[in-house]
Formats: C-alpha cells, sequence, structure tokens
C-alpha cells in the first residue's frame, strides 16, 4: 500500500504528522503570556461570552488595536476544546503545518522536492519561527498570508512573461493579501507593496502588468481586508475605524508600552533568534546560486524591506521582525543546497558563528538553574531590581540536572564539526537545535513562567467563577478578565478601576499587584488590605460593606 504512494506525497504526509507532533505537544503546560497571548485569547473568550462575533472586544470594551480573523479562528479553537491555553495556540499549530507544506509545494516548483524538504527544515527547526508555531500570537497567520501573496505576485509576473494565463495567481494573491490585513492590518499592503514595487523596479518589469489586473486585484483586496471595517462603518462604528488607523499610525511614529530599543534591535533579534538558520544563509545573501536567482532577489528584497521599515519603526517588538524568518529560511535553504549538490563544506568562519551562538544557547539552561539557586543576598549585589529580587525569590523547584540538555546540544554541535560532513552535518544542526528548543519549552519554560507571572496567575485563577472583581493595580494585564472568566464589566459608566477601587460594587473586590508597590498602594488606598503574597506579587482585598 506504503510502495504505491509517491514519494512527494509520503513527504506530504510526513510533514504533517511531525509537524502536528511537534506545535500541539505540551500547548497547555505553561499559562498564556502578557500582553500579546492573553490579550487575543481574551478578545475570543468575549465573542463567546457575548455572542457578538463581528466587534473586536477587550474588557466588554470594543478594541480598535486588531482586525478580527485570527480571534475568529481561536473562536472557533475554544468551541472545540474549550477556553484554555491550548485552544488559544491551537490555530498556529495548524499554520505551522500549512507554512511548512507551503514552503515544499512552494520551493518543489522552484527547484524539486529535495529543496522543498531543505526549505520546510531550515524554518521549522530554527530557534523563534518553532516557538512561534507554539504560542497565540497573531503573526504565524500574518506572516503566512503576506508571504503566499507575494509568492503569487512573482508567479504571475513569470507567466505574464512566458504568456501563460495569469489571472488566477493574480486573483488569489490579492484575496490572501486581504487576508493578512484582515488579521493585522494595512502593514499588510505596505510590506506587499514596497516588496513587489522594489523588485519590479529593480528587474524592470513593470511592463509585465496589464492595467485590468490591477485594477482587478486593488477591487478583490478592497473587498477581502476592508470587509471588517467596511461593516463597522455602515453599522455606525465610526470612531472604531478612526481609533484603529490612528493607533496603526501611532505604532509608527512613537514607542509602544515602553517597547523602545536601538536600530540595531531586529538585526540582532533575528542572528541570535532565527538560529541557525540566520547564519546558513549569510552565504545566499552574496553569491549566485545554482537555483533560481530572481527569486532569490525577491527574497533578499523582502527580508531588507521588512528589517528597514521595522528598524525605523519606533515600537521595537521581537515578532514585528518575524517575517524576515521566511526569506532567511530560503537563503539558508540555497546554501545547503548547493552543500548537498556540490559537496561542498561549511567555512570555518561559519563553524565559529555556529558555535558562538550555540554555546549562548547551550550555557542557558545551566546559567537561569544557577541564577534561580542562589541565596538572596548574592542576587541583590548583582541586581538591582526589587521586582526581579521578589520574583526570583519564588519558590519553585529544582532538581538539579536541568542543565544536562544544554550540554548536551553542545556535545552534539561539537560532534557534527569534526565527524561530519556536507547534510549529514546540517541535519545534525537542525536536529539538534530543534531538540534543544523544544526540551527548553517542555523543562525550563514552566520554571521561568512561574518567576515571571505564575504567582499573579495563581491569584487571578483562584477567583475563578466566584462573586468577585478581580484587577491589577498600578500595572497594566490582560489576565485578570482572562483567568478570572470575567463575565461582564463591573461598570459602564466611568473609569471602571476607579469605581472598583471607590465605588459601591456589589461584590469584594481583590487587586495583583507588583509587590513593590505594596507600601505606596496601601498608602494611597487604606480601604484596601493585603490578603496575600507571593514572588513578586500580592494581593490585595477590599471587603465591600452589604
Amino acid at each position: 500500500m506504503i510502495k504505491n504512494i509517491s514519494v512527494e506525497n509520503r513527504i506530504r504526509i510526513l510533514i504533517i504528522l511531525l509537524s502536528l507532533l511537534a506545535f500541539l505537544s505540551f500547548n497547555g503546560l505553561v499559562h498564556l503570556f502578557d500582553w500579546d497571548e492573553i490579550n487575543f485569547a481574551e478578545s475570543a473568550r468575549e465573542m463567546i461570552v457575548t455572542g457578538n462575533y463581528s466587534t473586536v472586544q477587550i474588557n466588554f470594551m470594543p478594541f480598535w488595536e486588531k482586525p478580527p480573523l485570527f480571534i475568529w479562528m481561536q473562536v472557533l479553537s475554544m468551541k472545540m476544546f474549550g477556553i484554555n491555553e491550548f485552544a488559544a495556540r491551537f490555530p498556529n499549530a495548524i499554520c505551522g503545518m500549512i507554512s511548512l507544506l507551503v514552503l515544499f509545494e512552494f520551493g518543489k516548483k522552484l527547484k524539486n522536492y529535495q529543496f522543498g524538504v531543505i526549505w520546510a527544515i531550515t524554518f521549522g527547526a530554527s530557534v523563534l519561527p518553532f516557538l512561534y508555531f507554539k504560542s497565540g500570537i497573531i503573526d504565524p497567520w500574518f506572516n503566512l498570508f503576506i508571504f503566499s501573496a507575494i509568492y503569487l505576485g512573482y508567479q504571475y509576473i513569470n507567466q505574464r512573461e512566458n504568456s501563460q494565463k495569469s489571472s488566477m495567481s493574480i486573483l488569489l494573491s490579492a484575496i490572501i493579501l486581504g487576508l493578512a490585513v484582515l488579521t493585522k492590518g494595512p502593514v499588510a499592503i505596505l510590506l506587499f507593496g514596497t516588496t513587489v514595487m522594489t523588485y519590479l523596479t529593480i528587474e524592470r518589469k513593470f511592463k509585465w502588468l496589464k492595467w485590468s489586473d490591477i485594477l482587478m486585484f486593488s477591487f478583490v483586496l478592497i473587498i477581502t481586508g476592508g470587509a471588517y471595517h467596511l461593516y463597522q462603518i455602515l453599522s455606525g462604528n465610526w470612531k472604531l475605524v478612526s481609533d484603529f488607523f490612528v493607533y496603526q499610525m501611532t505604532l509608527m511614529k512613537t514607542e509602544d508600552a515602553g517597547h523602545g530599543g536601538s536600530i540595531f534591535y531586529h538585526p540582532v533579534v533575528l542572528f541570535v533568534g532565527v538560529f541557525p538558520t540566520s547564519i546558513i544563509a549569510l552565504r545566499a545573501f552574496f553569491a549566485k546560486s545554482a537555483g533560481n536567482n530572481n527569486f532569490r532577489k525577491l527574497m533578499i528584497i523582502l527580508f531588507l524591506v521588512v528589517l528597514i521599515i521595522f528598524s525605523l519603526v519606533k515600537t521595537k517588538i521581537v515578532h514585528y521582525s518575524s517575517l524576515c524568518y521566511i526569506p532567511l529560511a530560503y537563503l539558508a535553504a540555497v546554501s545547503i543546497y548547493n552543500i548537498y549538490t556540490n559537496r561542498s563544506k561549511i567555512t570555518v568562519w561559519e563553524k565559529a558563528l555556529i558555535a558562538g551562538i550555540g554555546f549562548v544557547f547551550a550555557i542557558s539552561p545551566g546559567i537561569i538553574q544557577w541564577i534561580a539557586t542562589l541565596p538572596a543576598e548574592t542576587l541583590q549585589r548583582f541586581i538591582k531590581d526589587d521586582f526581579a529580587i521578589a520574583c526570583i525569590g519564588s519558590s519553585v523547584q529544582w532538581n538539579g540536572y536541568e542543565y544536562l540538555f544544554g550540554a548536551g546540544f553542545m556535545l552534539i554541535l561539537v560532534i557534527s564539526f569534526f565527524f561530519m560532513k556536507g547534510i549529514r552535518q546540517m541535519a545534525m544542526l537542525y536536529g539538534s537545535t530543534l531538540a534543544f528548543v523544544f526540551l527548553f519549552m517542555l523543562i525550563l519554560l514552566p520554571k521561568i513562567e512561574k518567576y515571571s507571572q505564575g504567582p499573579a496567575i495563581e491569584f487571578i485563577s483562584s477567583m475563578k467563577d466566584k462573586p468577585v472583581w478581580v484587577s491589577t493595580l498600578d500595572y497594566k494585564s490582560y489576565a485578570p478578565y482572562f483567568y478570572s472568566g470575567k463575565p461582564a464589566r463591573a461598570t459602564n459608566p466611568g473609569d471602571e478601576q476607579e469605581f472598583l477601587i471607590t465605588g459601591k460594587t456589589n461584590r469584594d473586590v481583590y487587586f495583583v499587584i507588583k509587590i513593590t508597590s505594596l507600601h505606596s498602594i496601601l498608602e494611597q488606598y487604606p480601604q484596601l488590605v493585603l490578603a496575600e503574597k507571593k514572588g513578586g506579587f500580592g494581593l490585595l482585598k477590599r471587603t465591600v460593606q452589604k
């Protein structure tokens, strides 16, 4: 039976099985992380609670920062699996599977099925791409849609050059780009348009465009990508649409929520975070390949467009440059394919960079374990942040051998450098990286989460479905909404937090605070009393007289 299945179909089946195993495993092991993961999951939960699926909400108020497509995916997931962490992350696990299949298919068309396999591996087995497919944030779907739209646009140009039918390619490109806009907003058009226009200019291919196709593309894009905001306008929600576009412009000009950084922020994140692909890709930046050099140029343009735009944007967040992962993976696949076909070797400087960054990753479990188990008085000599000291003081069980998988990762890298060559060396490099990241998430991430936000989530979760109100004070978090199962707003008019502190509520109120703010908050609000203290967080209570 298996013998009758073609090699390509076997690869597709293998990609589906392995990606689902990797991206779905242990996805409910840790709580959702503030802000983004909890933010999006809470919007999905509130859609289910209110039955209002047409408007994105946070704390039962219209939320203009994001369009609804990814939220709808989470709603469907929560309908199947319940309102929990696994359901919130399930859409991205599916996105991971589809992304690897897409890269395999596109790689097969550009070169052959071997190249498609390599491209899927260089993408899925790198550090940050793997982590993102096990998260509950928007960007994996956003990136897949934009890249697919760009590829189809590239295919349209090639079909026009070769006098082939091209209307389907340009139509699909418009629809998929519209889905990207529905996922995260009009920045999708900026990234797509800048990339494609730059490519057409450099390659002098404007002559292959048809005005009728451009008009059709624009019309379909407006209808698809603008559907949500057109609906809001027709429903009279002009303010939501206005606030959305103002917010998009604000992100470009100012730092959002303190997320600033150097212009070199994203280059460093990509170089270290997309290990080992970022290093393997370097040689393909500067040397012509045995593959499709036109597409290689397009991928370099896409990489540089994303990198430059988000390096210039004032707000610096890790996932803003995540679209760079796909062209980086392509360039790495070109390098590895040349190693595979030409029997070439990785150079000394490539080995040095891989060893250097690999060493940083390898020692990180040991460093984390060492810091977490140091006495508080020792930590205070080196760490001047009182909140960080308090968080590290949380009671977390360490077995003492957590560092071993990092040491094992370094040992495998050394073995691959000195005892293996060519494609086997690359396979061991990516296989060991994948295993390391998986073990890091399985062994260390739950412990790290207990330090960073665990006590706060525990406080909030203990109040779930109880007749109380839960909020935070003196810091922002979406956790009280999601993890307390908040059924509605405590008050509609005015400031809800002020109402919870001083207003006539019908329930007792609990406030989660950072322990460093405890004394100032108690002085300011004497009606609050300390109910519990754990790690870097405290729980204050306001008892309502009935």
